[in-house]
């Protein structure tokens, strides 16, 4: 009897620790399937260069505002916009060196974007001016975890969590949906540091580039805002062609 019980502790010890082994395992499986996503996810969607005109319609407070632009931006790091629709011809943005800067043709002014005016609305939209200025990719500023996979649109996805290595970044944490197939961001999610949700991102259109899926044409919603949402849509996409160092130096705002 006493052997009996000995036995049956001794599985029971052994059926702990293979719980315990497989948890593990498929924990260190999940954080490394998570690492590699959202490296891909880097891959693909941070380009060399790109060249573009967009359009960028704004629908908030039952209005409907159309914005026109061109386009250019090298990796990460720089990036130059021109307005051409009528109402804000010539107003252009400049990033570069972790700055951003705006010209206004009304005064002719550059003026440095900077501290609180990071969180303002970016011509009226629901993109802030603080969305723009993050330098690093994904996988620089958060720490993944896998934490499911559901539908999103009809599509089987993977969903990571991401949470920020800085106190400084602007979202604490953000939430990606990935599809199963094409390792596309269909949705993402970008939380306060309380959890409050402020904005969502959606894919509405995704082309091939030599290989690279590339999204051309998203929504993206301020949930502080009520009733607001922009799309923004790129046409003429030029992806990894050689631009010129003067189109991302200051003298391209006065011009």
């Amino acid at each position: 009897m006493e052997k009996m019980e000995k036995m049956e502790k001794m599985k029971k010890h052994y059926a702990v620790m293979a719980a315990a082994f497989f948890a593990a395992s498929v924990y260190t499986a999940n954080a490394q399937t998570a690492e590699e996503l959202l490296r891909f996810v880097d891959t693909n969607e941070v380009f060399e260069t790109i060249a573009y005109t967009g359009e960028m319609v704004i629908e908030y407070q039952n209005r409907r505002y159309v914005k026109i632009m061109k386009g250019w931006g090298r990796g990460t790091s720089d990036s130059f916009i021109e307005f051409t629709n009528q109402e804000d011809r010539g107003a252009k943005y400049l990033k570069t060196r972790g700055r951003l800067y705006a010209y206004s043709p009304d005064t002719e002014k550059v003026m440095l974007i900077s501290g609180h005016m990071l969180k303002e609305s970016m011509m009226g939209s629901d993109l802030s001016y603080e969305d723009t200025v993050n330098n690093d990719t994904l996988s620089d500023r958060y720490a993944p975890s896998l934490i499911g996979s559901e539908a999103f649109n009809g599509r089987d996805c993977w969903v990571l969590e991401l949470i920020a290595k800085s106190r400084a970044e602007s979202y604490p944490k953000q939430r990606l949906w990935i599809d199963k197939q094409y390792r596309d961001v269909l949705h993402s999610e970008r939380f306060a540091l309380s959890g409050v949700k402020l904005k969502e991102y959606t894919a509405l259109k995704i082309e091939v580039f030599n290989s690279r899926r590339f999204p051309t044409q998203y929504e993206l919603k301020d949930l502080l805002r009520q009733g607001s949402r922009t799309t923004f849509t790129m046409r003429d996409v030029i992806l990894d062609k050689p631009i010129a160092d003067s189109v991302f130096s200051q003298r391209s705002l006065g011009r």
